[in-house]
This record gives structure tokens, sequence and C-alpha cells, in this order.
């Protein structure tokens, strides 16, 4: 029996699971994160390499299939070089590479198209078409007009909560937030132990869950900023659908990352209506298989598996969760 070796490889961890032709799950393990702008490409694919040999416990290929879903293969170039370095290594005999938000489309559509937004520490978003016509982003930061991501609604929430406790700004709970979640006395407290390096940048991403509990609570400023997040998350949805001439057909439209998966009733309601109002005909669909789920459902679709198998998969990272 033929088989798949499913990859997600992100920022912070690597997940791997081999699949056979029939959809069982044969093996699974997870491993550091995969970082090829700035560990280089050999590097993060020494990251899958050592993996699966631990988990296979032999020598390439591993797989006639590898389904590698990467952060990091933000544009077609770097999906190449990807791809063209798991050949070299002869880790497969067919390898498909593509950004990790494909990955989170597949899992989360119920059929091999649709659009994906992800909105975890940053955002990005792509389209696939009946045809396999594909809409994407560059997703570089806001250097390619992107906004949003949990990094950018960090310091949004610090930027606020510095102009109010300073005066610059209009009263908000913030500010609250801010010295409640670092057991500060003061905001600016905060801002300094970031400037000398004694709190990492990174825990800023811990402030996020708060600004949507004080959205909630109707805190006008924190509105503004996670209105602005579900227009920029519709927006993207909307282009996608627009580049491929979907607008007119109904289509699903899946949400990933940390950011909407938690699926805060007030945010998602707004991102809800934002999508309709754009896109009436689009089904708006909250991803909850992991990613390493969609990677080898793309990798089944390589091998024309059978239907019966991509249920099998599903059913199994369905019990995972």
């Amino acid at each position: 029996m033929r088989t798949v070796l499913a990859v997600d490889g992100g920022n912070s961890k690597t997940d791997l699971a081999l699949v056979a032709e029939d959809g069982t799950v044969l093996a699974a393990t997870r491993t550091g994160p995969f970082l090829p702008q700035s560990a280089g490409v050999a590097a993060a694919v020494d990251v899958v390499d050592r993996a699966a040999r631990d988990l296979l416990g032999g020598v390439p290929p591993y797989a006639d299939v590898l389904a590698a879903y990467l952060a990091g293969a933000d544009l077609p170039a770097e999906e190449e070089a990807l791809r063209a370095e798991f050949l070299r290594r002869g880790c497969a005999k067919e390898v498909d590479v593509a950004n990790d938000v494909f990955a989170v489309l597949r899992a989360g559509a119920s059929r091999p198209w649709g659009v994906a937004v992800v909105c975890g520490a940053g955002i990005n978003a792509v389209g696939v078409a009946p045809s396999g016509e594909v809409a994407r982003f560059p997703a570089l930061g806001r250097r390619s007009g992107d906004w949003g991501g949990g990094e950018e609604l960090a310091d949004w929430i610090l930027w606020h909560a510095s102009r109010m406790e300073d005066g610059r700004g209009p009263a908000t709970a913030l500010a609250d937030l801010v010295v409640g979640h670092f057991g500060t006395a003061t905001v600016e407290e905060v801002v300094l132990s970031l400037h000398f390096g004694d709190l990492s940048p990174a825990r800023l991403h811990e402030l996020v869950p708060g600004l949507f509990t004080v959205a909630a609570g109707g805190d006008p400023v924190a509105r503004e900023v996670v209105s602005r997040q579900a227009q920029e998350v519709a927006v993207m949805a909307r282009v996608c659908l627009e580049r491929l001439n979907l607008l007119d057909v109904a289509t699903e439209v899946v949400l990933g990352g940390s950011v909407l998966t938690a699926r805060d009733p007030y945010t998602h309601h707004l991102i809800e209506t934002a999508i309709g109002a754009g896109a009436p005909r689009a089904t708006v669909v909250v991803g909850t298989l992991p990613p390493v789920a969609g990677a080898a459902l793309a990798g089944l679709d390589l091998l024309h598996a059978d239907e019966s198998a991509r249920i099998r998969v599903r059913e199994h990272f369905r019990r995972s969760e």
C-alpha cells in the first residue's frame, strides 16, 4: 500500500504523520520549529529529515508522496527551493511543497478548493478555485500591505494603553489589561522592560485574548482595533474570491490560526458579518482539524485515494484533538 508523509512545518513546532493510502495513520511525531528564512533551507529541511528518520527508523525515501505544508514558504520561489532540497535528499518519490495556509484550507474545507484566512502571529490568506487556479498574497508583513495577527494586535494594545496613561489618548480598559497581566504599577514599566530586554516581545501575544474580552465589554478603543481586524480578514477573503471569480459561487471560507480559532463570540460575529457583506454566498467555517491533517489529505489527493481514506484521516485527527 502506498504512503504519504504529511508535514506541517510551523514557526514553533513541526508535525509529521505517515498515512497509508487507505487513510490509516501509521505513525506520527512532533519536533522543533521549521525556520527556512532564518536558519536556511538546508537547516530547515534537516528538521523534517531527522524527525522522519527517527519516526520510521530507516533511510529515504520515507514515503511515496511527501506533502509538506510549511511556514516560511511564502512565495512560489521559496516553495520551489524547499521542494528541490527535499527531492535532492530523496525524501519521497513525489514531493509537494506549499505554504502552510494551504493545509489549513484543505483541513477545514469539505472540498479541495475554497478560501482560507489564517490569523495567528501574523495574517495570510489563500484561495483555490475548482480549476486549481490559486490566489495568494506575499504575506511579508506591513511592507506587503498586511495588517493584523497577534503581533500587530499586541502592539496596538500597548500603543493605546501607553497613550491613555500619558494623556495623549482616550480612556481605555486596555491599560488595566496590560498592568494587570504583567503585574506592574504602570504601562510605562512594561514598555521599559521591553526596551531593556527584561521582557520578551513574544510575551505581548498573551494580551490578545484580553483584547477580545475588553472589546466585548463595550470599550470603544478595543472595539476599534477588533473591528479593523475583522475587516482585514473579510477583505482578504473577498479579494481571493474576486480573483478566482468565486464571488457568485457558494464557497467555504476557512478561518485558521490562534486568533480566529479561539472563536471569541463578539469578534467572530464581526468577521461573519463583514465577510457576508462582501461575499454573500460565502460560508464561514472555523477550522478544527490540525494543519497536518490538511497535508495528509492533500497527499491522498495526489495518490487519487478513495474518499473513504479521507474520511478515515479526518476521523483520526478529530479524535486526536
